[in-house]
């Protein structure tokens, strides 16, 4: 590789000459600028900035460490954090942990290693350790999509106990009272807060809640594991008349597998995601869904973490918990009832 003394030798001028080329140019003058401008586009050189942080004791990249990159859901997210970074003069490596807490330990290490500016991080590891180990390196870190009531770092999330009640609070106003949920992992909190939310739907309609919310745990939250819960759904006796998810990947592998059944959405079974990602619009039958801030969310975080990386504001900055609201969306794979009660 090219190096700053290779262009100061074939400029004849000194390191420092070069160096304030690339970094104070004004302070050089235009005919010594221009011959070594020359020779770094001659030969190619670009700078080290992994040398340059180094030096500066600031690195330019923010890390952001979501459950799963195949979700358009944290597409959005992550869409959201680096607009916030552009607009900083900062560049953002994306990892994903795949909802395994072995893989986020392996990238909070990588991210130590790498010296990164801070983290925008979504937790895979429900006891907390791993972000335990990393705060010891005193990298600043925001929980993005994951609601943390502590003073020792920012949060940014939806309140899904809430978005949860919507979605039941629909299913049980056109006429359901029987709902099944199904769910992800349940060591994620977004899942279990969601499932909160649904039985307290349940309870203020006066419904007991525990015996009218069945529950399917996943393995994962994709559209491959929706389609495994479906063929469950499919198998319970008496079957449920209406089916909240816990993301819209979840629903529409339910969908399918519901469709290739012979079973009609909505009029046999209603179905409600969560997330309103593009296809949940564009599904066979337009799908309901729980809207989450995703863009919003991942900007906020990001602008929170920058604030708190930036030497000027950094003094100023207070820790917050920010939470977002949800709103419900609705669309065809809930309507059979409601149209069913208008016509009468």
């Amino acid at each position: 590789m090219v190096g700053i003394k290779d262009v100061a030798r074939q400029a004849k001028v000194s390191v420092g000459t070069v160096s304030n080329v690339i970094n104070r140019p004004d302070m050089v003058a235009e005919e010594t600028r221009e011959r070594v401008l020359a020779v770094i586009e001659r030969l190619g050189y670009v700078r080290s900035e992994t040398a340059r942080q180094l030096r500066a004791g600031r690195s330019r990249i923010i890390a952001m460490l979501v459950l799963d990159m195949a979700n358009p859901f944290f597409v959005e997210v992550a869409t959201g954090a680096e607009r916030a970074a552009r607009a900083a003069g900062l560049g953002v490596m994306l990892c994903n942990s795949a909802q395994s807490p072995g893989e986020e330990a392996d990238y909070l290490s990588l991210f130590a290693e790498q010296r990164v500016r801070g983290v925008l991080v979504t937790p895979a590891d429900a006891t907390g350790v791993n972000l335990a180990n990393f705060r010891r390196h005193g990298i600043p870190h925001v929980f993005v999509d994951h609601d943390v009531p502590r003073t020792d770092a920012c949060s940014v999330s939806v309140d899904d106990v809430t978005g949860g009640a919507l979605a039941v609070r629909h299913l049980v106003e056109c006429g359901h009272g029987s709902v099944a949920y199904i769910s992800g992992p349940m060591h994620l909190a977004q899942c279990r807060d969601r499932r909160t939310g649904a039985l307290q739907a349940l309870t203020e309609a006066g419904l007991p809640a525990e015996d009218r919310l069945r529950h399917i745990e996943a393995e994962r939250l994709d559209v491959s594991a929706g389609r495994d819960a479906g063929a469950r759904l499919l198998g319970m006796s008496p079957r449920p008349t209406a089916v909240f998810c816990a993301n819209d990947l979840l629903a529409l592998g339910v969908l399918q597998t519901l469709y290739g059944a012979g079973v009609r959405i909505p009029e046999d079974i209603a179905l409600v995601g969560y997330d309103d990602i593009e296809f949940a619009s564009a599904a066979a039958v337009p799908l309901t869904s729980v809207r989450q801030p995703s863009f919003r969310m991942g900007r906020t975080a990001a602008e929170l973490l920058i604030e708190e990386t930036d030497e000027e504001a950094a003094a100023g900055h207070r820790h917050r918990r920010i939470v977002l609201q949800p709103e419900l969306v609705v669309r065809e794979s809930t309507l059979a009832r409601v149209r069913r009660r208008a016509a009468e």
